[in-house]
């Protein structure tokens, strides 16, 4: 009997691990979109800049320019002040943090172009990761005390002075970059601006329209076009299918998003654990009551670099994420299911020209 209860129970482990075995996601490419090397950000809350980046880098590409390695830290550099600017002026009302979103960076090349990561490190030892712990917190320090000093009227000198912090941990921004100006060096890379949009899909805003995005990152208050959830997934899958990757931000917080696993899914039985299986459809209205409840929030910014399909058929969207290339078996890559990007992404950031033309006419783009 022993034996064959030792028998029995081997069976049922060879079974299970082979049930965990056919589980595992194999995924295929649809679409592939050239995409640099995968970084990481390090200790720090820059997602919006890396991920930003990398987009840039790949629209760089398609445009047919070189392949570039910018600098991240150059557009940290420059927002932080504006930041603290709004911050001061709103007498500590506003929010401060290392966040930000895809449009920083877009203003930020508007305004003061952009640089190589060879011209810009942004850190004192390149051999060491990014770490803005104390970044972060001597800024908020000067500022509140700026603020606790002078509410009524802020120091005239203590723009000046959030320079003296800055320059030591990110170093000073460089006057020429491959012979250059960082201005002229981003109109060589065809880089503009002005050709770039944000869109996001919510109920309480007017459908076609600039709204500003309530969440704690928008610091700048920037305006995001307004268009249906359906029409969102297919100005994604339209960008994508063409050549246009994505800025996307999201949530990132739930159960089941797994960089480790390399999936981010919205399961209808959970107890499934991390394997293709069934999962819930949808709707405008559910995804409302999730960014309306606080349950799906811009916690992480990353590049849609594709779509790729499991074995059972069913679409994700390749994901480029800022956490290293060691990070998970899938070279710092994760794939987001069609559920999940419907319920958890608060907006994108695309080539006007990745829109559909019914939707661009919609939003008096073309």
């Amino acid at each position: 009997m022993t034996r064959i209860l030792y028998l029995f129970i081997g069976l049922i482990l060879i079974g299970n691990i082979s049930a965990q075995e056919k589980a595992k996601f194999e995924f295929t490419n649809i679409y592939d979109i050239k995409a640099t090397p995968v970084k990481s950000q390090g200790n720090t809350g820059t997602c919006w800049a890396f991920s930003t980046t990398s987009f840039i880098e790949s629209e760089i590409i398609r445009l047919g320019g070189p392949e570039q390695d910018l600098s991240e830290m150059y557009f940290v550099r420059y927002v932080y002040p504006k930041k603290a600017q709004k911050y001061v002026m709103l007498h500590g009302m506003g929010n401060f943090s290392q966040g930000g979103l895809a449009h920083d960076v877009m203003n930020c090349i508007r305004n003061y172009g952009m640089a190589t990561e060879d011209a810009y490190p942004g850190r004192k030892d390149i051999n060491q990761p990014h770490n803005h712990t104390e970044l972060e917190s001597s800024q908020k320090v000067l500022l509140d005390n700026f603020i606790e000093q002078r509410k009524a009227e802020p120091s005239p000198v203590w723009y000046e002075v959030l320079a003296g912090v800055l320059d030591p941990y990110l170093g000073k921004v460089p006057e020429k970059v491959e012979g250059v100006t960082p201005q002229e060096f981003a109109t060589k890379m065809k880089i503009n601006p002005d050709d770039y949009v944000e869109l996001t899909s919510y109920t309480h805003y007017p459908l076609y329209q600039q709204s500003d995005l309530e969440i704690p990152d928008n610091w700048a208050h920037e305006r995001y076009y307004n268009v249906t959830l359906d029409e969102l997934i297919e100005v994604m899958n339209n960008a994508l299918s063409n050549g246009y990757s994505i800025a996307w931000d999201g949530d990132v917080s739930e159960k089941f998003f797994s960089h480790k696993n390399g999936v981010a899914l919205v399961p209808v039985d959970q107890s499934k654990g991390f394997q293709p299986q069934e999962e819930k459809e949808i709707t405008p209205e559910i995804r409302q009551e999730a960014f309306m409840s606080w349950q799906s929030t811009d916690d992480h910014l990353m590049h849609l670099t594709g779509m790729a399909k499991d074995q059972n058929g069913k679409v994700y969207y390749t994901t480029k994420n800022s956490w290293g290339e060691k990070s998970n078996a899938f070279g710092g890559y994760l794939y987001m299911s069609e559920s999940y990007v419907r319920l958890h992404t608060v907006s994108v950031m695309v080539h006007k020209d990745a829109l559909p033309k019914a939707i661009a006419k919609k939003l008096a783009l073309n």
